[in-house]
């Protein structure tokens, strides 16, 4: 019989939900057969996900999708973030009353707060989940600091040089450097994540998917501005999985078989192309990507997702593969990737943390800015391979770039891979026995165990 009943709640995201479930993963192989997880899901998510390995006490619950299509919310993400307030609560509940044992706490997603509203009705703690830098975190739950200075949105190209430098713990950036939202003329968006944020002092625990380490000074300032513990438990990807070696091995949807070719390329002589699984580049942009790799010379592997068929005919020659879809970590692990040219979403940006990669740092939206910020600036682990203004990036720049970027006699790329190479060693330090989240692992289970 479990002493610990874990219910799990992600936004319904990709970007989400794998953290979480990761989360879940780690929390299960240091209790075994002491801890339940509820994890909860979307009906939509469960057949995206609910195929997946998982351990035995990680069980799937579902709730109605919030919207008719949730793949669809990219068209219109006020409506989504409005439905995910106001349609997934009540449900919610229901479950918690229809558990078999009751709840002894509820990991949610930052991104739900009435989640801690839930909590105090019931009497169960919160422990509010934050799967993105936690610079972000305090970048939005300090709003109030640089709505005094600053009319939003961020006008271009007038004032996004001018330096912020009164946020707790977060090193200087400008005013390009905050979340895509934060320049949006509809800040309808912004409001209401600065409002889903403003919730957290309400919570009981607040967990991050970061390395105490990479984050020090903003890790400290919030845990000095909340009367609660933060916890900081990443990287939370599925590293458990590297250690074992299956007969099969991953191949892509259309069969082909992209571990064999790595196998047979030069140490650290591709280049690893991937832009988001849910927010990604346009068409016109991803033709001069393709263009632009093709014309380095740079051997490279390509995820372009749907439009995966379509990239492939129009790029001829040996020098890349590309693919619909890959194991994206044991990829970047592999030998043969020299870099990663990532839209720095915070989940491949971890991963590539793991891996020891530099990156080329082609950002979106969101906290992909900032990220691409906190690479290239903070961490100088990558270069920008994408301005403030979002303009299109033309493949003569991309090849150029990426000619540089791989080139292994290159200073500043030597200057990189050896600072990435000190991330990785400071990742698995903190994962490994008496290592910064291995602590707090320890300390949140034993916190909510009470």
């Amino acid at each position: 019989m479990a002493t610990c009943h874990v219910v799990a709640m992600p936004y319904p995201g990709r970007g989400h939900i794998n953290p979480m479930m990761n989360l879940c993963k780690l929390l299960s192989s240091r209790r075994n057969d002491d801890i339940l997880v509820t994890f909860v899901v979307t009906e939509e998510w469960l057949g995206l996900v609910g195929s997946e390995t998982k351990p035995d006490c990680i069980r799937f619950v579902t709730i109605p999708n919030v919207l008719p299509s949730e793949l669809v919310r990219a068209d219109d993400m006020v409506s989504f973030i409005e439905a995910i307030l106001t349609k997934i609560e009540e449900p919610f509940e229901g479950i918690l009353d229809r558990l078999e044992a009751p709840a002894d706490v509820i990991v949610a997603d930052t991104f739900l707060p009435w989640a801690v509203d839930v909590g105090r009705r019931r009497n169960i703690p919160v422990a509010s989940f934050w799967p993105m830098p936690v610079t972000v975190l305090s970048m939005f739950y300090h709003f109030d600091l640089l709505a005094q200075n600053w009319h939003f949105p961020v006008e271009f190209p007038e004032r996004v040089e001018v330096t912020v430098d009164n946020i707790p713990g977060v090193s200087p950036f400008r005013l390009s450097d905050l979340p895509g939202i934060c320049h949006l003329q509809n800040q309808t968006l912004l409001q209401r994540v600065v409002k889903q944020i403003s919730k957290v002092p309400q919570a009981q625990y607040l967990l991050f998917n970061s390395v105490f380490e990479l984050e020090p000074s903003v890790i400290d300032a919030l845990q000095a501005t909340f009367p609660f513990p933060v916890y900081s438990l990443g990287p939370l990807i599925p590293y458990f999985n590297l250690q074992y070696h299956n007969s099969s091995r991953p191949t892509a949807p259309n069969g082909v078989d992209y571990l064999e070719w790595l196998d047979s390329q030069p140490q650290s002589s591709v280049l690893y192309v991937s832009l988001g699984s849910f927010l990604s580049v346009s068409s016109a942009q991803m033709d001069e990507i393709a263009a632009g790799l093709h014309s380095s010379g740079v051997k490279y592997l390509l995820v372009a997702r749907d439009k995966a068929l379509s990239v492939k005919e129009s790029v001829c020659g040996g020098l890349g593969m590309v693919v619909p879809w890959c194991d994206q970590l044991k990829v970047l692990c592999h030998p043969s990737v020299g870099g990663f040219f990532t839209h720095c979403g915070w989940n491949s940006t971890v991963e590539s943390f793991f891996a020891g990669l530099p990156l080329l740092a082609f950002p979106i939206t969101m906290d992909q800015v900032p990220i691409s910020k906190l690479v290239a600036e903070d961490w100088k682990i990558g270069w920008k391979a994408k301005g403030a203004h979002g303009d299109l990036v033309r493949r003569e720049e991309i090849a150029e770039l990426v000619r540089r970027f791989m080139d292994s006699e290159n200073v500043g790329r030597k200057e990189m891979v050896e600072r990435a190479r000190e991330i990785r060693e400071t990742c698995r330090r903190a994962i490994g026995k008496g290592g910064s989240s291995e602590k707090n692992f320890e300390a949140f289970m034993k916190d909510v165990s009470k």
